[in-house]
């Protein structure tokens, strides 16, 4: 679950993370208060979605010339200018894809006098079990680009969790970042707040970019992204209250509520399929045959006809869908409750688009039986490879 600056650094400011004073706004008028409380004279407006690349962004509806999602005013009235810009219009940026997400809410926050800019990340890196940190001299930048032009200037380390950060971690941020005396004291400080916060409210990523060093010499954590493990929210009332739907595709939050592993996707054929590993291999297979899957859906080793009806529904609701594939391997889950969760599906939601399935393992003969006698108009494969070129087939006929 992903959540907003705002919330990112309210989080932070929880563990002593220092961070610039600002408030949300969801209207011009709390825009307005929020500069009001701040006093000036610079102040930072920044649309709150869930994508990166904000400053560079752009918005729908304007000029070329036209700022971005970031916007550095140094008065109340131009607080409210640029509120009354951004508030409702939708914003595109490099993550977004060409979409673009809808500014609902800004932040409103007090300026900083920028000496120096870094890059700073906290990551669970599931091949060592241990948390990673990713520090840059290159602040303010992609870290892709730094990756991939400068990968000299990143610099990696671990923690393990079963001791936690020791002052050599310190030592070695500091060192990554250049800093000596007070600020290298202030880095070992930031990291330790950062780890604690990190592993109390189970993140899988937290990402500052950029960490500033301010005039004055002082490090502020200057924007935050972080991201938290979903199989660890049901122990945080606090962090799910703060879950934001509207910046959500409406089937992943229809999937949840099924406990269904679905995201998203640019394709046109939709995949329904049982086992994360067999659903990645299906995308790929859908690929190897020249078209593009609509979405990855696993709806898990366990399914049951409900569940099953839940994802086929899901999966038919997307205008972009022009073929589906379904692709079962009975192992704990039976082919024939599949089948019949598909088949309640179709007679509930209707079926205007090719539906190709193929059954094997638990119960596929049964399986099989039970689509061949429904009186769908069902593609029925023998194997995986044999599915894939069936539905591509009946979609590019379709087209």
């Amino acid at each position: 679950m992903n959540i907003h600056e705002h919330q990112a650094k309210a989080v932070l400011a929880e563990f002593g993370v220092a961070v610039p004073r600002g408030y949300p706004a969801f209207s011009v008028q709390e825009a307005v208060d929020a500069a009001s409380k701040l006093g000036g004279p610079v102040f930072v407006v920044k649309s709150q979605i869930h994508a990166g690349g904000r400053g560079k962004g752009r918005f729908e509806g304007l000029g070329p010339d036209a700022k971005g999602g970031v916007r550095v005013v140094k008065s109340v009235e131009d607080v409210k200018i640029n509120a009354e810009e951004m508030l409702g219009r939708v914003l595109v940026t490099h993550q977004t894809g060409p979409k673009g997400k809808q500014v609902n809410r800004l932040y409103i926050e007090e300026g900083a006098a920028i000496a120096k800019e870094f890059y700073l990340s906290l990551l669970v890196d599931r091949e060592t079990s241990r948390v990673s940190v990713v520090a840059s001299t290159e602040g303010g930048m992609d870290i892709e680009d730094v990756a991939h032009d400068t990968p000299e200037k990143i610099a990696t380390f671990s923690i393990d969790p079963a001791t936690g950060v020791f002052p050599h971690h310190g030592r070695a941020l500091a060192g990554a970042l250049g800093l000596k005396g007070d600020l290298a004291k202030q880095a070992a400080t930031l990291l330790s707040q950062l780890y604690a916060a990190f592993v109390a409210k189970d993140m899988s990523m937290l990402e500052i970019n950029p960490l500033i060093v301010t005039a004055d010499d002082q490090l502020r954590v200057l924007d935050a992204k972080v991201s938290f493990d979903s199989n660890a929210l049901y122990r945080h009332k606090d962090i799910q209250a703060l879950r934001d739907e509207t910046e959500e595709d409406p089937k992943e939050i229809e999937a949840s509520k099924f406990d269904l592993s679905y995201i998203a996707l640019d394709g046109e054929i939709g995949c329904m399929v049982n086992g994360a590993g067999l659903a990645m291999a299906t995308m790929d297979i859908i690929k190897l045959y020249g078209a593009e899957p609509a979405n990855f859906l696993d709806v898990g080793g366990g399914a049951d006809e409900a569940k099953v009806t839940a994802a086929f529904k899901i999966i038919i609701a997307d205008p972009n869908v022009k073929g589906i594939l379904v692709n079962i391997f009975g192992g704990i889950a039976r082919c024939d409750i599949l089948a019949n969760g598909v088949i309640a599906a179709v007679k509930q939601v209707g079926l205007n688009v090719p539906l190709v399935v193929r059954l094997e393992g638990t119960n596929a003969e049964l399986g099989k039986k039970i689509i061949n006698e429904s009186g769908l108009n069902v593609i029925a494969a023998n194997d995986l490879s044999d599915g894939a070129e069936k539905i591509v087939k009946a979609v590019r006929g379709a087209a």
